[in-house]
């Protein structure tokens, strides 16, 4: 009897420590201003501009590579919406308009977020990482 219940113990220890625990983030963990690392799995490019602000009010500012824009974000525990409303339009070389292009649309498909490893990363509706993101100072 007593090694089912061992066995058992095992098996349900070793299944649990497989599980990917989430982190809650919390609005103040959200709130400040965030370096643009990954696009849809490509690094950003070099020194790039990139950045997402999140304000406590709900107003979400930033960097789309070459472009400022600003809008809304809303969040409820780590289901979040992002909602640009509005862009600057200046001209920029190609490799920072292709990543500004790839930024807004991974923005608008944003459902969840995540905070692993120092990183905050802003998920798909299914999960997957469409921006990674850190803290800046």
């Amino acid at each position: 009897m007593i090694k089912h219940i061992l066995g058992a113990a095992v098996i349900f220890l070793g299944l649990s420590a497989c599980q990917n625990h989430t982190q809650i983030v919390s609005n103040e963990q959200l709130i400040g201003t965030w370096h643009v690392d990954v696009v849809l799995d490509t690094p950003t490019v070099n020194n790039s501009p990139a950045n997402l602000t999140f304000a406590p009010n709900g107003e979400l500012t930033g960097n789309n590579s070459c472009n400022q824009f600003f809008g809304r974000y809303a969040q409820q525990g780590n289901l979040l919406q992002l909602a640009p409303s509005g862009t600057t339009m200046k001209a920029c070389v190609d490799s920072l308009m292709t990543q500004e292009t790839e930024l807004m649309q991974a923005i608008s498909l944003v459902q969840q977020v995540d905070f692993s490893k120092g990183k905050l990363n802003l998920l798909s509706i299914n999960g997957d990482t469409l921006l990674v993101l850190t803290k800046q100072s």
